[in-house]
């Protein structure tokens, strides 16, 4: 293995284009709709890219095209809150492209994904977005919108958050506390952009690690010769995680902000949302597929192919009970909501560090698997109900990220973004089947529960019968409103509440000490 696909053999192979025809009317009959809220049997009207109505004995159109849902859950299309497709990394490139990664994305039953805009340190964050918005809209199957990196800080930069943030539906900015050199910012900096984030009514995201102890970290790894796989975890174990966000739940604390801590990895940072949470802390925290689904003794594999396809940053941990963890609390709503940080390499690529783990770029699949990856975990080990799954595969990531209701729900009024779910069905996931461009997956092998049977996208079906019916360039970017109540109504409040008060005193009238 190892090649790099041929794009245009694997789109022939892989995809059936149908036009898409906003006005088509589609009928999902006789399934159980299920809601955050609640679950109830319902037929679901769609027309015109939006669900027209949800009842019993709908009155529809004649030639309106009915699909059966009876025995079947029918839920809204997850939200992927995390993924980097087509990235430049490490001087190459992730080869889950926008038309593959969403392609991929509604095969699992899976209406939305969220990008992250990542521009080099002094680029301009308009321009950088403006490439982003060119890669993407002529490519995407399904909508998306955008994060946007704050990779260095200056008055320009900020200014370019309040023009992302009034004018280009940009309501959420990530700030890297690792990769120093290349995107780190200094507690400083930081603070002054969760400031102007919080101003200018975005929510703060943040990778946080300790970038300074993984370079002391890596170094030492190298002198004592470990050059693996195994080196990456090593040299950034879970404290270094568990500092980092720790330090960036107090500095958003200090400064009133909003918080979101992405791709939570370890108990170590879970454990600091937790405390910062009972402190009062406005802080949400982002499970992803990797780390419910896997863990990191893959970095020790005899096999060094096998130790680099599972490298991302933060890494995977080798202590197996993290995913389980990571699920009760996503079940307990500690945690709020799910990405996957899909950021796919092949072996040819992962080989740029073969004798040295900090040159193997870093980045794991999970995009098509990680509805069923968080069923199985989840639903079917009795930890999450489906109003519960809805919740945290889609719900909580519109309300977060201020797209409730028209994203995360199954109403009249709302995107027919939708998924026709088979509880029952099993199947095993492998990289043979998948739909990503990418020759591995992390969760090779595991039989899991929970399968999309039908992806309805903008009203029109996407995926049904096991083959992909999607048109390039057919979803749309979704602009997101700054100001998410969901997030900002307790800040407000705070900040009338909280105000720092003076002490009223008669001046001090006695002797001052004379210095020389």
């Amino acid at each position: 293995g190892g090649e790099t696909i041929d794009t245009r053999a694997f789109h022939t192979a892989f995809y059936t284009p149908k036009l898409a025809n906003m006005s088509a009317p589609l009928l999902i009959k006789g399934g159980t709709v299920v809601n955050h809220d609640c679950s109830k049997l319902a037929d679901v009207y769609c027309k015109d890219g939006k669900i027209q109505a949800v009842g019993l004995n709908l009155d529809v159109p004649e030639g309106t095209r009915v699909v059966d849902a009876t025995g079947k859950l029918v839920m809204p299309g997850g939200i992927d809150t995390h993924t980097h497709l087509e990235l430049p990394f490490m001087g190459t490139v992730s080869v889950d492209d926008f038309f593959i990664g969403t392609s991929a994305a509604v095969a699992g039953g899976t209406t939305m994904v969220l990008d992250f805009v990542l521009g080099a340190k002094g680029r301009s964050l308009v321009d950088a977005y403006d490439e982003w918005r060119g890669k993407a809209d002529a490519k995407v199957v399904c909508d998306y919108s955008l994060h946007v990196a704050v990779t260095w800080w200056s008055e320009e930069v900020s200014r370019e958050i309040g023009v992302l943030a009034a004018e280009r539906g940009v309501n959420s900015f990530k700030m890297f506390m690792a990769y120093k050199d290349v995107f780190m910012l200094r507690d400083d900096d930081m603070f002054r952009a969760f400031q102007r984030c919080k101003a200018v009514g975005a929510l703060s995201m943040v990778h946080a690690e300790n970038g300074d102890l993984i370079a002391e970290g890596a170094k030492r790894m190298l002198e004592l010769g470990i050059t693996g796989p195994e080196g990456h975890e090593m040299c950034r174990p879970e404290d270094v995680e568990g500092e980092a966000t720790n330090r960036a739940i107090v500095i958003a604390n200090q400064a009133n902000a909003p918080l979101y801590i992405v791709h939570v990895m370890s108990r170590s940072a879970a454990d600091a949302i937790i405390a910062g949470k009972r402190r009062g802390c406005l802080v949400y925290g982002e499970p992803i597929a990797a780390s419910l689904g896997t863990d990191g003794t893959h970095y020790w594999n005899k096999c060094w192919r096998h130790g680099a396809g599972h490298v991302m940053g933060p890494p995977l941990r080798p202590d197996p009970t993290t995913p389980e963890y990571l699920m009760n609390l996503l079940a307990t709503g500690v945690l709020s909501c799910t990405g996957t940080d899909n950021c796919t390499f092949n072996a040819n690529q992962k080989a740029m560090g073969k004798d040295d783990f900090t040159k193997i770029p870093n980045g794991v699949n999970g995009l098509e698997d990680r509805m069923s990856v968080i069923w199985e975990r989840g639903v079917q080990a009795g930890k999450l109900t489906p109003s519960q799954f809805v919740e945290v595969t889609s719900t909580n990531a519109a309300k977060i990220f201020n797209i409730y209701p028209q994203k995360g729900a199954v109403a009249a009024g709302s995107d027919a973004d939708l998924v026709i779910w088979d509880a029952e069905a099993t199947r095993v996931i492998s990289k043979d089947t998948h739909h990503h461009a990418v020759d591995f997956n992390i969760f090779e092998g595991q039989r899991v529960h929970g399968v999309a049977l039908v992806t309805v996208s903008r009203g029109n079906v996407v995926w049904e019968g096991g083959e992909l019916k999607v048109e390039r360039g057919a979803g749309r970017f979704v602009p997101r409103p700054a100001f998410s109540p969901y997030v900002f109504d307790k800040a407000h409040v705070r900040d009338k509440v909280s105000v720092p008060q003076k002490v009223e005193r008669e001046p001090y009238a006695g002797p001052v000490i004379q210095l020389n």
